[in-house]
């Protein structure tokens, strides 16, 4: 007997799920987003807008308004990323120049910029001036001597210390999420995942704060990864102002891998690198139309960073340098040695830092995060002040170790013996025999070089913002100057051998030390990160070296191949790996040959799988099944009988929906029976009022069958971003795959332990 009074009576009402109701089509913490489902509601309010722009001229300019919303977002991201990069750059250059001491015209102005004010300052002693005075001038009006020295070395320790303090501290109190480069977790956001908070206004204030104190600090470590996590900050805020991309979790990651290519264009003021990094190495789902607006914010971030000129040079780049001679054949020999190097530093460099992060993770040591980074940062104070390769800012370090030995130079890598007969133009000068200054700067920086190799494995992964681009450049810059000087002196003294002879004549300017570190700076960072053609670009636009593009090439082959071989991953892939996050990398290959079957749930001994009927449960017996188990979603059956797929309901959607129609439709109680068809099901006249569900539920959830290789399964959830898939036999449903079902299965067969991939 059919309650007909109830049925035509409400029959509005039971469509109330019509209307969205609120939080429908969110996700929650820790959860990964439905490609296919953002992409359809996406769809939708596009066809929406585009019919009713033909109603009337408002419709039709809100309907412009959506189309460029796109384009704002990307210039406020350019922007906000420029204008902070720029900022980020003149307080490090301040506060790294305030350890030693400080300008008395100015307390503001850096070494540099206080010299360039006085009007005292000779060429030759432009380093120095009166109003830039040392901490034991200042203090005990001493320049030279013991004292003078040790005072100097104690006042750099405690700015340190102070420094590394204040950014843990912070870092800990107000947002712990604003710790490490940042690039694994963006990584895992983009292919899909919600991180609550991670790319929130507080971690993004506090981030751009405490990399300004962490890179002054000294710590080995830099500021280039962090500046990609700031960007996707500013992504992230400026996309919540828009619906079209807060309503819409797909959107929103196409905003997101736009500004990871603003957020490297400002870290190098490489715009073209960017574009490529954030398609190379970070993003997950990458069209067309993004590649256009990533450029563009790229452009509009460089663009902004180079009006602001935070390194006084008119330049946008970091390391500018102009070489005179170009590169030889022969040449390449030692510049695919500096790539076998890197991919060796590469692999070392992952393997100690993993089980340096892995024994911080399950020990008492993950326990006291201030002190641990006190604790490096002492002693890198105190192993790096004495040797005037680590003293200095890193930036500093390559920009010198980068630079061709020109007539003024005075650094002590530039100290050669000069031909006193020489009469050649300034920029033009021959290979010299190396002076002391040289054989000094060698053995300072192959002490420099163990240093930096040790502590950076310490320092990276640390709480607090960490970045690994500059301190891997540095060690292959390091490396790279040593072999370029061994070279230019093994041309000098034996100009006849026949490798030197058809290209190196006596009092020719042969070999160029600074290209070699240049070559070993992109080597050592493609053997940490796997990059290759984004990295390249990169380390061309940093230069200005655009006809060293060939050896920087062949060292980021050489150095990614001999990573390779000991291990497929990069950094960023071993960090998502070691913190859980379910990510399924497209660039690992899946080559067993096992079944749907063999993977789905339920297995054999296992309780039956929970499903949910089309029109036959009660409010009541829904609710308890939520409550019973934490499933993410419930496929929808005919019967328990007959197990055929109708569809796949949502958990969050099913309890809100449950929720709002006890507020909002009279007559729900937990009798009432809830149905998924498109017409009520015949009830006893007394029964209370049933609840429509149809809206609710995925009419076309993915299948596949029980024999379906692994291999395709794989492939689908990859290329799709899918969250699970039903596995079905003639229409029959046999059980569900879950990506962490898939990320498990991978983990077994490359013999890992299954557990040990879900996130912690």
């Amino acid at each position: 007997m059919v309650n007909a009074g109830a049925m035509s009576g409400s029959g509005n009402l039971m469509d109330f799920l019509d209307e969205p109701f609120p939080d429908v089509g969110t996700y929650e913490d820790f959860h990964t987003i439905d490609w296919l489902r953002e992409k359809s509601r996406d769809t939708d309010r596009h066809r929406k807008i585009t019919s009713k722009s033909k109603e009337s001229i408002w419709e039709f300019i809100k309907s412009l308004l959506d189309a460029w919303s796109g384009w704002a977002v990307m210039l406020l991201i350019g922007l906000l990323a420029g204008t902070l990069a720029g900022v980020i750059d003149l307080a490090v250059d301040w506060m790294t120049d305030l350890k030693e001491g400080i300008c008395l015209s100015a307390f503001w102005y850096s070494h540099e910029q206080c010299c360039w004010t006085s009007n005292e300052t000779t060429f030759e002693d432009r380093d120095k001036c009166p109003l830039w005075q040392k901490w034991s001038e200042l203090l005990v009006k001493q320049s030279e001597g013991a004292s003078a020295y040790i005072l100097n070395y104690l006042m750099y320790i405690l700015w340190a210390l102070l420094f590394a303090f204040l950014a843990v501290s912070l870092v800990r109190v107000f947002a712990p999420y604003a710790c490490g480069s940042g690039i694994p977790e963006i990584k895992t956001i983009l292919s899909g995942f919600i991180i609550r908070g991670y790319l929130g206004k507080w971690t993004l204030l506090i981030k751009t704060v405490t990399l300004v104190l962490v890179v002054s600090s000294g710590l080995s470590l830099g500021k280039e990864g962090p500046l990609v996590h700031v960007a996707c900050c500013c992504g992230n805020f400026f996309s919540s102002l828009f619906s079209k991309y807060s309503k819409n979790e797909g959107k929103r990651r196409e905003v997101l891998s736009a500004a990871a290519a603003a957020g490297v264009s400002v870290a190098f003021g490489a715009p073209i690198g960017g574009v490529l990094f954030s398609l190379e190495e970070v993003s997950y789902y990458f069209p067309l139309k993004t590649l256009w607006r990533s450029f563009f914010a790229a452009l509009v971030a460089a663009f902004t960073l180079r009006s602001i000129n935070p390194f006084g040079n008119s330049r946008l780049v970091l390391f500018y340098v102009e070489y005179h001679t170009p590169w030889y054949m022969a040449e390449l020999f030692p510049f695919i040695l500096l790539g076998v190097f890197g991919g060796l530093w590469g692999t070392l460099f992952i393997r100690c830092n993993i089980a340096w992060c892995r024994r911080r993770k399950t020990t008492k040591l993950g326990k006291y995060p201030v002190l641990e980074v006190i604790a490096v940062t002492a002693i890198t104070a105190v192993v790096a002040y004495p040797n005037p390769y680590t003293r200095r800012s890193t930036s500093e370090l390559i920009s010198e170790l980068f630079n061709d030995c020109g007539a003024l130079e005075s650094s002590q890598l530039c100290d050669y013996i000069n031909d006193p007969n020489m009469t050649r133009p300034v920029d033009d000068i021959p290979d010299r025999p190396a002076g002391v200054g040289v054989y000094t700067a060698m053995w300072q920086l192959a002490l420099a070089l163990i240093f930096k190799i040790v502590i950076t494995i310490f320092t990276f992964g640390m709480k607090i913002p960490s970045g690994l681009f500059i301190p891997s450049m540095a060690v292959g810059a390091m490396a790279g100057r040593m072999v370029g000087i061994g070279v230019e002196q093994l041309a000098y003294h034996h100009h006849d051998w026949i490798i030197f002879r058809n290209w190196c004549r006596p009092g020719a300017d042969c070999v160029t030390p600074g290209l070699y570190a240049m070559v070993g700076a992109a080597a050592c960072l493609g053997g940490v990160t796997r990059m290759t053609v984004s990295l390249v670009v990169i380390m061309f636009e940093l230069t200005g070296g655009l006809e060293y593009i060939v050896p920087l090439m062949a060292a980021a082959v050489t150095s990614k191949w001999v990573a390779d071989a000991f291990g497929k991953e990069g950094i960023y892939e071993a960090h998502i790996h070691l913190n859980g996050y379910p990510f399924l990398d497209v660039k690992d290959e899946f080559t067993h040959r096992t079944l749907a079957t063999d993977v789905m749930r339920p297995r054999r001994g296992e309780p039956p799988l929970s499903v949910l009927t089309q029109d036959s449960m009660t409010v009541e017996d829904v609710e308890t099944l939520i409550k019973e188990t934490d499933y993410n979603g419930f496929p929808v059956v005919v019967s328990r009988d007959s197990e055929r797929l109708i569809g796949f309901a949502q958990r969050r959607e099913l309890i809100l929906a449950i929720k709002n129609a006890r507020q909002r439709q009279e007559g729900i109680v937990s009798d009432s029976v809830m149905y998924f068809t498109e017409e009520p099901p015949e009830l006893p006249a007394n029964s209370p009022q049933p609840l429509k569900l149809r809206r609710v539920l995925n009419l076309s959830p993915f299948t596949v069958t029980d024999h379906t290789p692994m291999e395709t399964v794989v492939d689908i959830f990859r290329k799709l971003g899918l969250r699970q898939c039903l596995v079905t036999r003639s229409g029959r449903l046999l059980g569900i795959i879950t990506k962490k079902d898939v990320l498990r299965h991978m983990a077994q067969m490359a013999n890992q332990d299954p557990e040990s991939i879900m996130f912690n």
